[in-house]
């Protein structure tokens, strides 16, 4: 897989009562065009702050971050990392900034002179991606906390980025508004191939996912598929985290006697699963802990 984005030794202090205090500590990672790659850990783990190195919002104090090759510490370089990795944050109510969704998708074309006819062109796609087209003459404040949120990624989307970084999105939303933001971010990535760069702390979101890194302390201790982050022996509960409902469920009843694969991490699969009945258990890739 070609890479968009790598990190190489990345340490990261920010200042606390005039000391530093470090946030990264030696971070190396590569993301592949097109993956879809979760990052998740505890509260203080130092995932937000990965995140925003990854289109230069925070610059490392050691080590160094390339998008495209470009060079995040090298100033005439932020534009063009900045078109090819947009960021999405929790609060969708700070990301808007017109009176109507259209407007509010085109604001950021029109700050940077695109023409109109391109401009009309990209926000009507953008809309159509987040299924948000019949709310363009809408006023923001009136949509729903997921609507909001997905006019955020529609905001992003129609820079044309190559990467799509979203922290905590789900974090202020309803179990509804949280379901539609999700459905978006992985139509994102399957159809359109954006990569995509998921940062949160709610497990069940990201069983689909091609990758799960897991950051304690500033760190990446594991790496891995979600059938073995999951399904695995490792203990996540060492570093904050709890496992999901039906991968502790499926180890339970794998204690039990019950050969269920690695790769059922969701109810339909359990269901489906117990409804065939037992079948041999398919090779599962252990994740790789540092």
């Amino acid at each position: 897989m070609e890479t968009i984005i790598e990190l190489k030794n990345v340490t990261f202090d920010y200042f606390s009562g005039g000391q530093p205090v470090r946030a990264l500590e030696n971070v190396s990672l590569a993301i592949g065009k097109g993956e879809y790659l979760a990052l998740i850990g505890a509260n203080g783990s130092g995932k937000s702050t990965l995140a925003r190195h990854l289109n230069a919002l925070l610059l490392p104090t050691a080590g160094e971050v390339r998008v495209d090759g470009f060079l995040t510490t090298q100033e005439e370089h932020t534009w063009e990392i900045r078109r090819r990795v947009g960021m999405v944050f929790q609060n969708p109510d700070n990301q808007i900034v017109a009176t109507t969704v259209e407007e509010d998708v085109a604001f950021g074309l029109e700050n940077l002179g695109v023409e109109t006819g391109q401009i009309i062109k990209r926000v009507k796609k953008a809309l159509a991606l987040v299924g948000l087209q019949s709310f363009r003459n809408h006023a923001p404040h009136l949509l729903s906390g997921g609507q909001k949120q997905r006019l955020a990624i529609a905001g992003v989307l129609a820079m044309l980025p190559r990467c799509l970084v979203l922290d905590e999105p789900t974090a202020m939303l309803d179990p509804r508004g949280s379901q539609e933001v999700l459905e978006t971010i992985r139509r994102m990535n399957r159809q359109e191939g954006i990569t995509v760069v998921h940062i949160t702390h709610y497990l069940d979101e990201i069983m689909e996912a091609d990758r799960i890194l897991v950051m304690h302390q500033g760190k990446i201790v594991l790496s891995g598929l979600p059938a073995a982050i999951f399904a695995g022996e490792t203990n996540l509960e060492q570093f904050g985290l709890e496992t999901p409902t039906i991968p502790k469920l499926a180890r339970l009843l794998r204690a039990g006697g019950l050969q269920i694969p690695a790769q059922v991490l969701s109810v339909e699969g359990l269901v489906n699963f117990l409804g065939e009945g037992p079948a041999p258990a398919k090779n599962e890739t252990r994740p790789q802990q540092t």
